[in-house]
């Protein structure tokens, strides 16, 4: 128990501190205030939300497992980690003039963390996952610029989602995808030929997002406006295969470990998407 409660306030103080000088250093302060943002980026940062809190919960609870807790507490920890850790941000928003305290992505929270302990108390094994995926988006290939003096495509997304790989890796929201992974065995029982570590994927992702609401904005004074008919925002919907690797077992802890990282992430098989517009598109890999 104090292995597993010192690990945790570690870790929990390094995320804290990290996340403090990195990011919300760099903005102004203000008072506490409520921010409500619905309706932003489409709604795909709130699948981040849900993403983060699963995520988070379900490494606390493997990291309490790991401790030698026992099965219930260990869930109890992923189900505290993961709201202490989303419940941080969400103050730290609160007192940033740049955002504030949203409601909409507590409640996203609150069903991140959900989907990880509901699950893991009454099936001991996560049925549904969810995972994440991303692909840099090729803004220096669309040659486009908007308003006087011009601004590149690049050049706006540098504004919205930083310049370096990190930060777009997980801040672009027109490169990422969130997903729910479904592992076929847990529903249907073992079936000839098909393979226990099959997954059927359903994702969601969006396009040309250039603003939380809208293609248009103030820089130094100057409106800029991005034609709607050129570069129309719009939602994207996927249905692929997937791997769940807790399926795939191994003598090697090393294996095993690195599987257990793994299942957070999709990666890269053939999908079918439907946008919003009313477009099919079939992507051999994606």
């Amino acid at each position: 128990m104090l292995l597993a409660g010192s690990t945790l306030a570690g870790t929990y103080a390094a995320f804290t501190i990290g996340l403090n000088k990195v990011w919300y250093s760099n903005y102004p302060k203000s008072a506490f205030h409520l921010f409500n943002d619905v309706g932003e980026w489409r709604q795909i940062d709130k699948y981040g939300h849900l993403y983060s809190a699963y995520f988070q919960s379900d490494a606390g609870y493997q990291m309490a497992r790991w401790t030698g807790m026992n099965e219930g507490n260990s869930t109890l920890v992923g189900l505290g980690m993961g709201m202490l850790f989303q419940t941080t941000i969400e103050v730290l928003d609160g007192f940033s003039s740049q955002w504030g305290f949203s409601m909409w992505d507590m409640g996203f929270n609150v069903l991140g963390t959900a989907a990880f302990v509901t699950q893991q108390h009454y099936w001991k094994r996560q049925r549904l996952r969810i995972k994440f995926s991303t692909f840099p988006y090729p803004y220096n290939k669309l040659n486009y610029s908007v308003g006087n003096p011009p601004v590149t495509l690049n050049e706006r997304a540098s504004q919205l989602y930083g310049n370096s790989f990190a930060a777009r890796i997980f801040k672009d929201y027109n490169a990422n995808t969130f997903w729910l992974s479904i592992n076929i065995h847990d529903f249907t029982g073992p079936m000839q030929g098909l393979p226990p570590w099959l997954n059927i994927a359903v994702g969601i992702g969006a396009n040309n997002l250039y603003g939380g609401y809208s293609n248009e904005w103030t820089q130094n004074g100057i409106s800029y406006s991005i034609p709607g008919d050129l570069f129309p925002r719009y939602n994207q919907y996927f249905l692929g295969l997937d791997i769940d690797w807790s399926k795939i077992k191994t003598d090697y802890a090393f294996l095993n470990a690195l599987f257990k990282l793994f299942n957070f992430f999709k990666l890269p098989t053939p999908a079918v998407e439907l946008t919003s517009l009313g477009q099919w598109k079939w992507h051999l890999i994606y």
